[in-house]
This record gives C-alpha cells, sequence and structure tokens, in this order.
C-alpha cells in the first residue's frame, strides 16, 4: 500500500476511535490528511475501500508472517499465520467490529458478497503460507472448514478483548481439523 493511502487509513483510524466507524466522514478524513476529497477519492473510491485497506495490512502481516525456515505442524503454522492476520487489528480492535457489522447490516448486499469473497481470498493466503498443498476436493473440503474457522475466530478476537478465548477456539477447530483428515504435518 502506497504512503498516501497508508496515511489516509491511519487518519480514517484515528478519527475512528473517539466515534463509531458510522460517523465518520470522509471529508473529515481528507482534511485529518491534509488532502481535498478528490485526491482521497484518488485513493479510496468509496468508504468501504477503507476497510479493504484495513484488511490488505492484515493480509500483508499474514504474508510476512509466513516463514518455512521454521519448522512447525501445521497446525501451529495455520495458529502463528491468523494471529499475525490480527495484529493490524488490534489497536482498533473495537473500530474493526463496527466496520464488519457495518458490513453484515441487512440489505447490504453490495458489500456482503464482496465480504465474503474477500474472507475466502485472505483464507486462499492462509492456506498458501501455511503450505497446505491438497488438491480437489480435499483442497475444496479443507477451504471450507478453513473458512469457517478463520471467521468464528476473528468474531470471537473482536468481541472479546482477551485473545485466550480466540486461540482457545482456533486451537480446538484445528485440532478438529487434523483429526477428521489426515493432513501434511
Amino acid at each position: 500500500m502506497d504512503g498516501a493511502r497508508q496515511q489516509l487509513l491511519d487518519a480514517a483510524l484515528l478519527l475512528a476511535r473517539d466515534r463509531h466507524w458510522e460517523e465518520v466522514q470522509l471529508a473529515d478524513v481528507a482534511e485529518a490528511a491534509g488532502m481535498s476529497l478528490r485526491e482521497l477519492r484518488a485513493h479510496f473510491p468509496d468508504k468501504e475501500a477503507f476497510v479493504d485497506a484495513l484488511w490488505d495490512r492484515a493480509d500483508d502481516a499474514l504474508l510476512a508472517a509466513a516463514n518455512h525456515e521454521i519448522p512447525m505442524a501445521t497446525g501451529e503454522r495455520i495458529e502463528r499465520l491468523v494471529f499475525a492476520w490480527l495484529q493490524p487489528l488490534a489497536a482498533h480492535r473495537r473500530t474493526a467490529r463496527q466496520m464488519l457489522l457495518v458490513r453484515l447490516e441487512p440489505g447490504h448486499l453490495h458489500i456482503q458478497l464482496p465480504t465474503l469473497i474477500r474472507i475466502s481470498r485472505t483464507v486462499q493466503w492462509l492456506r498458501e503460507a501455511a503450505r497446505l498443498e491438497q488438491g480437489f476436493l480435499m483442497r475444496a473440503l479443507d477451504e471450507t472448514a478453513l473458512t469457517a474457522l478463520f471467521a468464528a475466530t476473528v468474531a470471537l478476537w473482536l468481541r472479546d478483548d482477551n485473545d485466550a478465548a480466540a486461540r482457545d477456539l482456533l486451537r480446538r477447530g484445528l485440532a478438529l481439523r487434523k483429526r477428521l483428515v489426515r493432513f501434511p504435518r
């Protein structure tokens, strides 16, 4: 993400600390970043793009944590990667929760469907970073299970300021995943 996008995202997140994400206005973000609305639009076509930019930041953290030189079991690697993904959201947990809830409001199909696609894309990167090598039916089943587990972990993490509950949920889900199907170490 380029410097101007980073600056605008940081300005939006800072503004959201003092108010609900729904109350953050793009004009205020532009002003806080020292830009005009026209300049802001060149980087963010709409307010939803800020949510995607925050998720891009999380995806980048996940990929940066993909260190294949450190030997570890698949479940441990997935846990490490999921919590690396959550790390950039940690300072903005309340805002990230509000962003997601806005996207899930009834009647917002135009942002709900892209959100599902976005989650799928993140899980595909998670699978790549974890070096999961199943193909065809096994890949599809594993991706479905990981998507459900990732979404549940993120939802619990956003709801609870204690990472332990989300980590426990993820570990239990990964243990079940391991028992149901033989996966590579």
